[in-house]
């Protein structure tokens, strides 16, 4: 989503059996509800249909030949991807850098889908990392700041995710996070 990729050919599909169909509606929905509809052009859904999605790659690799050839660009790796500095740091989900996290639309929608993919990142290790649950242990859940709306969103997808079982916890789930709108 960043500007400067504005042009750039990355085709993004998001496939899977019929029985995965709700999982996709919900990450659909959620980046809809968060991002608006600008993001969710970047991606495709395609549920329990592999020629529609072969299709869609074979016209989409049509596209980043051309794209690649004209900006003489390697066709092994994407080196004309822009991806800022921050995002390839490892983010350290602290306390304090959770609740600073800034989850609103007076931002540009890179900045927010890079704020959202460190709070989620925060949340898989105040669940399953042995660092940060000691830290949700020690000083309670993390505290998550946003506008309301976005918050709520979060909220439906993580407890969506958890009644499929798609977050490997043990036992009952109980949130590492508590949203604040």
């Amino acid at each position: 989503m960043h500007p400067e990729n504005t042009d750039h050919a990355f085709p993004l599909i998001l496939t899977g059996p019929v029985e995965g169909a709700e999982y996709f509606e919900q990450i659909d929905r959620f980046i809809g509800a968060t991002l608006g509809a600008d993001a969710q052009k970047y991606y495709q859904v395609i549920i329990d249909d592999p020629a529609a999605v072969a299709l869609a790659m074979g016209n989409a690799m049509e596209s980043v030949r051309a794209y690649r050839y004209e900006g003489n660009d390697a066709f092994y790796f994407n080196w004309r991807l822009f991806i800022e500095s921050g995002l390839q740091q490892p983010f350290k989900p602290t306390h304090e850098a959770m609740a600073a996290l800034k989850l609103n639309r007076q931002q540009d929608g890179h900045d927010m889908a890079a704020n959202l993919r460190r709070v989620f990142s925060g949340i898989v290790a105040g669940n399953v990392k042995e660092d940060g649950i000691h830290a949700v242990e020690q000083h309670g859940p993390f505290v998550i700041h946003g506008e309301q709306d976005i918050v709520v969103a979060m909220d439906h997808l993580l407890i969506s995710f958890a009644e499929q079982n798609r977050m490997k916890l043990q036992g009952d789930y109980s949130p590492c996070y508590q949203l604040m709108g």
